[in-house]
């Protein structure tokens, strides 16, 4: 079976968004959570949905499941301080519900551009070589800085950089056992749920998702969702 894990338990802070968390703002009278959802609700593979919640937000959160008729969700519990956190919480009630070999697609709320065929792509390749991760290919030019006066350091050729993305898929055990080794450990830095595995020796693999999968992070990275979602308007109305 697959479960789908949605971690939205950040503030939004570089969005700007005063008193509403960026993965709770409205475009065209839907939330931005709710775009994210229905990709996942409406992918024939997943079985079930579980939610890592801002605390207070919980109660407004089942409602909007309810008004949008997202079904699958099986449980929404609190987020942590971190994004970190968040996951292990979701995780300890995905592995509740699913068994050890089970996959769980870990992917942001605010990521709502996701498309059905990257979700399929994830689970076949977690299936068969027992994670995925989503990339997309580096289009600009990557260079290290050498914290010396903003020099330039070395440049890495893109051709070699690939942008870690989501979802990310594992079987439940095995991102499960990372967690518990870094609680164990006290690391709570992790950058997302590859660097947590790469780190604990698991070899992972890739699948390449489409470049406008972005997660809604920035004001401009909310205008270009609006801006992509008007554009495949435009193209059923005008049959493009």
């Amino acid at each position: 079976m697959n479960a789908a894990l949605i971690f939205a338990g950040g503030t939004g802070k570089r969005m700007n968004s005063k008193a509403v968390p960026k993965q709770f703002l409205i475009l065209y009278g839907k939330p931005l959570i709710i775009y994210t959802l229905e990709k996942f609700e409406n992918h024939p593979d997943i079985d079930g949905i579980v939610i890592a919640c801002l605390e207070d937000w919980i109660p407004k959160m089942k409602k909007y499941c309810e008004q949008f008729n997202i079904t699958k969700v099986r449980a929404i519990v609190p987020g942590g301080a971190s994004g970190q956190e968040s996951i292990y919480h979701g995780l300890k009630s995905i592995s509740s519900m699913y068994s050890d070999d089970d996959v769980v697609l870990i992917h942001d709320g605010v990521r709502p551009l996701v498309d059905p065929n990257t979700i399929t792509k994830a689970i076949e390749c977690a299936n068969t070589k027992g994670n995925a991760i989503t990339v997309t290919p580096a289009i600009e030019t990557i260079f290290l800085d050498n914290e010396a006066d903003g020099e330039v350091g070395r440049i890495i050729d893109r051709k070699q950089c690939l942008m870690a993305r989501a979802p990310q898929c594992f079987h439940i055990k095995d991102i499960m056992a990372c967690h518990t080794k870094a609680i164990e450990e006290q690391k709570d830095d992790f950058i997302d749920s590859a660097s947590m595995m790469k780190y604990y020796g698991h070899k992972l693999f890739t699948v390449e998702g489409r470049p406008e999968n972005i997660k809604i992070t920035t004001p401009v990275d909310f205008y270009m969702f609006r801006a992509i979602i008007d554009a495949r308007e435009n193209q059923q109305i005008f049959g493009l």
